[in-house]
C-alpha cells in the first residue's frame, strides 16, 4: 500500500470560514496559533463540525484490495476516481500463469493476507481470470471473476469532518486489518500542522 497526499486546503481557509460567522477577521493571524486554536475550539470542542468541511484533502492511494475499496464506498462524503478494470486488465492477460506458491510474483496483482490458504485461493482465482482473458472474454464480463484481493488504486478526496469520522471508525482494532493500515497511513501523510485536529480520533492501543 502506498499513500500520497496530492493536495490540501490551508488552515487559514477554514479559519476564514469560521470568522465569517462572527466577522472577526481582524483577529486572524493568517493560519497561526490563534487560527489553529479557533478551528479546534469551534470544529472539535464546540462540535460545529460543518466548519471543518472547508478543509479538503486529496490522496492518491495505490496497492489496496477491491475488498478495501468496497469499505471505502461506505464513507459517503468523499469522492473516488478508481482505476478502471475495463481498460487495465491487459496487464494481467500478458503475464504467465502464477504458481500457487509464488506469493511474491502474484503480489503484483493481489493483496496478500499472510494466510497461506487464502492467498493460494486468490492466486487460483487470478489464474482463472487470466485464462478467461486469454480465451478472448471481454473485460466487462471477465471482471466478474476478479478476486476481492485484486489490487486497485484511486484518487480520493475527503473533507476534514468526514476524515475524522473515517479515522475514528477505521483505526479501531475491530476494523478490517487492511483499512486500519490505510487509516494510519492517511494520518501520517497529513500536513504536520493539521494533525492536531485528528489525534483524538485515532484509536491507540493501551500500554501497560
Amino acid at each position: 500500500m502506498d499513500v500520497t497526499l496530492l493536495h490540501y486546503t490551508p488552515l487559514e481557509v477554514c479559519a476564514h470560514a469560521i470568522r465569517t460567522c462572527w466577522q472577526s477577521f481582524d483577529k486572524s493571524d493568517e493560519g497561526g496559533e490563534k487560527d489553529r486554536a479557533l478551528i479546534d475550539r469551534v470544529g472539535n470542542k464546540f462540535k460545529h463540525a460543518s466548519t471543518l468541511e472547508h478543509l479538503v484533502y486529496t490522496f492518491y492511494i495505490r496497492g489496496i484490495s477491491r475488498a478495501l475499496l468496497q469499505e471505502l464506498a461506505r464513507h459517503r462524503m468523499a469522492s473516488l476516481s478508481v482505476k478502471s478494470t475495463r481498460y487495465t486488465l491487459k496487464e494481467l492477460k500478458e503475464c504467465a500463469p502464477f504458481d500457487p506458491d509464488d506469493f511474491e510474483g502474484a503480489s503484483r496483482f493481489i493483496v496478500l493476507t499472510g494466510k497461506e490458504a487464502v492467498d493460494r485461493a486468490s492466486i487460483r482465482a487470478l489464474n482463472n481470470l487470466q485464462e478467461l482473458l486469454k480465451e478472448g472474454i471481454g473485460n466487462d464480463y471477465a471482471k466478474y471473476a476478479l478476486p476481492e484481493s485484486y489490487k486497485t488504486e484511486l484518487t480520493w478526496t475527503i473533507n476534514a469532518r468526514s476524515l475524522q469520522n473515517f479515522l475514528r471508525l477505521r483505526s479501531n482494532k475491530a476494523a478490517l486489518w487492511e483499512i486500519r493500515t490505510l487509516a494510519y497511513s492517511l494520518y501520517e501523510r497529513l500536513p504536520e500542522d493539521h494533525r492536531y485536529l485528528y489525534t483524538e480520533t485515532l484509536y491507540r492501543e493501551e500500554t501497560p
